[in-house]
């Protein structure tokens, strides 16, 4: 298949929550009519399946991305959307190679946890969550490794929703710009619809993040679909 056919450039989608600092933007009471009319326009009546790629290297207990990622998933849960949840960290995965075995839609030539366990879930999700902790103003090492990994299915993965939750020590206005931007191309890319973004900056502990407003705009997102 020619790569070429795949640099297609769409607008991404216009249901994009924005959420930086301290504040709560974008996201209001998800009863209201306009968490309403998303829902109806996200889902459209219907259960998604959702597959949420956990990337942080860090316990449960202790990540701030991790609890994002799980008060989106109890917000998504109780709307009775079904969620898969792949912990890239955790899990035997392996970068892509550049070989071009798959054809960008075959089978990988590694059988780890990515082409066994995640890849099958991807390919039959209709939203897929990236979750990540800013390292170097990016993302991390294990969410970048997934990412690559999509090449094997590239033109079955197009198409989709997508969303992104994020959060950094750094408080400074641009501490998310090129993650953002990076996210915002492969959302082009993909010609997927983004649907929500949580850049939860000044939580670099857990503690931080349990007591800011980002928990809470996860969950509105995740109730709202």
């Amino acid at each position: 298949m020619d790569r070429r056919k795949f640099l297609k450039v769409i607008c991404a989608g216009a249901a994009t929550f924005f959420i930086s600092g301290c504040g709560l933007a974008g996201v209001e009471d998800k009863n209201n009519d306009d968490s309403k009319a998303l829902a109806k326009n996200i889902s459209e009546g219907e259960k998604m399946k959702i597959v949420v790629i956990n990337s942080s290297p860090h316990a449960e207990r202790d990540s701030t991305s991790k609890y994002l990622a799980q008060k989106f998933s109890e917000g998504a849960q109780s709307k009775g959307h079904e969620i898969f949840t792949f912990d890239a960290a955790k899990e035997e995965t392996n970068p892509c190679k550049g070989c071009d075995r798959c054809g960008m839609d075959g089978d990988c030539i590694f059988h780890d946890a990515i082409a066994e366990k995640l890849m099958p879930k991807m390919l039959e999700a209709d939203l897929l969550v990236l979750v990540t902790p800013l390292y170097y103003y990016g993302m991390s090492a294990q969410l970048k490794t997934v990412i690559d990994r999509f090449y094997s299915r590239t033109g079955r993965l197009h198409g989709k929703k997508s969303i992104l939750l994020a959060t950094a020590w750094n408080t400074a206005d641009w501490t998310f710009t090129a993650l953002k931007a990076h996210y915002e191309t492969l959302v082009r890319y993909m010609e997927w619809q983004d649907v929500g973004q949580v850049l939860a900056t000044g939580c670099g502990y857990r503690s931080a993040v349990e007591n800011s407003e980002f928990g809470d705009t996860a969950f509105k997102i995740g109730a709202a679909l």
